[in-house]
């Protein structure tokens, strides 16, 4: 139970619109938040309900699709995509939304390391370039523990810590379980 508030303001007091725009989510599953045939309008999609002018649409797909190097598949059907390229994409189309928070629910989950590595890595730099707020749940921790600058522990369903990883882990037990996570 409680409260969530959004830039100061209940979070159930925003509009819809504003709700969609400025707060992005990414899905565990890619498969699931994707809901059209082709790359370029996935990534439109989001613009388009939003009643944009096709000019600015057109320019913000453009400038997602070359930031997030996904131009060599921007004409492709989304279902000949790899599990990591829909995953970008679905980042990419939240990010084309410009939102000031971006959350995402173990976004690795169904990715190789290899690829888990480098979408966090474009999270870090998303982050750092666009000083965007990120809310990552994650379990591949020894990859996203380093990154992040806050930490909240969730512990049966409460907040047992807010605070840095480096303080968080100094007033840890060495055989608390997350600590041998990290």
């Amino acid at each position: 139970t409680g409260e969530l508030f959004f830039d100061g303001k209940p979070l159930d007091s925003l509009s819809a619109k504003d709700s969609a725009s400025l707060i992005g989510y990414v899905m565990q599953q890619p498969e699931e938040q994707i809901a059209t045939d082709k790359v370029w309008h996935e990534l439109a999609f989001g613009l388009e309900n939003q009643n944009l002018p096709q000019g600015v649409i057109r320019r913000r797909v453009a400038e997602m699709a070359s930031y997030f190097g996904i131009e060599d598949w921007f004409l492709s059907d989304v279902s000949a995509l790899s599990g990591g390229q829909k995953q970008l994409l679905n980042l990419a189309s939240v990010m084309v939304m410009q939102p000031k928070l971006l959350l995402l629910d173990e976004p690795t989950a169904q990715l190789d390391p290899i690829t888990a590595s480098d979408f966090i890595a474009t999270l870090k730099k998303l982050n750092r370039e666009l000083g965007l707020t990120i809310i990552l749940i994650e379990h591949r921790l020894e990859e996203v523990i380093p990154i992040c600058d806050r930490m909240l522990v969730l512990e049966e369903g409460r907040l047992a810590e807010i605070d840095s990883p480096r303080a968080i882990a100094s007033r840890l037990s060495p055989d608390a379980p997350l600590m041998q996570a990290m």
